[in-house]
């Protein structure tokens, strides 16, 4: 069987690539200047292009809370067009789509951990609410498909991602890349002090890349409920937590210092992971050794 994965080339898509061909399966993974999913005639010509049975939708505008912020139009649009025009496309071909959606998608103020049931139980954190609210629409989408048409559309939520490849750009990488590279650049200078956004007390629930490609794989074959999936660990980190572990690889011995003023997102959030236990998904990498993978990945390749 041959998979179409869109965003096969971004950080998380080259690992599932990756996890894919190993298990056997012939890919197709075109960049996006080949096919722009934003437009609905070329979404649909890359349907057609890949012959896939299964598409494995993981494009998106995506960012850290300060790109959130600088770019809510830009996320809710984009993010709803790609999934809208795609699950459309892969409708007319009878293709099976795994959507990635995003643990920004449940409300501000669920109860833990994050079950799946309570997804439309409230309104997501304001910070990052467009892009999520993008992404619930494909769950609506998906399942109206499903109802209408019999379209197999799955729904994935997994927890942070994080690990080898990530994104460590200053204006949109996610918390815990940032906070590699803020501590790397400290201890090369032997910087007095950091000082991290938020309140130390914030807490997440952080995969490693290749548990979530292994997931992806997993759900794609095992998987077919139009109830949405959570992916993680189910193990909840504080940042304080985290920036200790950062620290110690770095033996970084600076003052560490927090701003609260700075927006800091869902004050805690871990993941229920029950459900994905039905398909034969635990995670593997624990947080000190994913630390370890992406710390000297970064050191090798910044």
């Amino acid at each position: 069987m041959r998979v179409f994965v869109t965003g096969g080339n971004g950080f998380l898509g080259t690992a599932v690539v990756r996890h894919l061909q190993d298990a056997g399966y012939d890919t197709f993974a075109p960049r996006s200047v080949e096919y722009d999913l934003r437009e609905k005639y070329e979404a649909g010509a890359a349907v057609k292009a890949s012959r896939a049975g299964v598409i494995v939708h993981l494009a998106a505008a995506v960012g850290g809370i300060g790109a959130n912020q600088a770019h809510p139009g830009r996320y809710v649009y984009e993010n709803a067009l790609m999934g809208l025009n795609l699950l459309e496309a892969a409708r007319s071909a009878a293709a099976k789509v795994v959507v990635i959606g995003t643990a920004c998608e449940y409300p501000e103020h669920a109860p833990l951990p994050l079950r799946e049931e309570t997804l439309w139980d409230g309104y997501p954190a304001p910070a990052t609410a467009p892009y999520a609210i993008a992404k619930r629409l494909l769950l609506v989408q998906g399942q109206a498909y499903r109802e209408e048409y019999g379209s197999n559309v799955i729904h994935l939520i997994p927890g942070n991602l994080y690990g080898p490849g990530d994104n460590f750009g200053p204006e949109t990488s996610h918390v815990l890349p940032a906070l590699i590279r803020r501590f790397s650049a400290a201890a090369k200078a032997d910087a007095p002090g950091v000082t991290c956004w938020g309140a130390g007390l914030t807490t997440r629930e952080f995969l490693y890349v290749d548990d979530a490609a292994r997931a992806i794989v997993l759900a794609m074959v095992g998987y077919d409920s139009p109830e949405p999936v959570n992916i993680g660990t189910g193990v909840e980190t504080s940042l304080f937590g985290l920036v200790d572990k950062i620290v110690a690889l770095y033996g970084y011995r600076g003052e560490v210092t927090w701003d609260a003023s700075k927006p800091h997102g869902t004050s805690r959030r871990v993941l229920d992971t029950t459900r994905a236990e039905a398909f034969g998904f635990r995670a593997e990498v624990s947080l000190d050794e994913g630390l370890r993978q992406t710390v000297s990945w970064y050191e090798a390749n910044q």
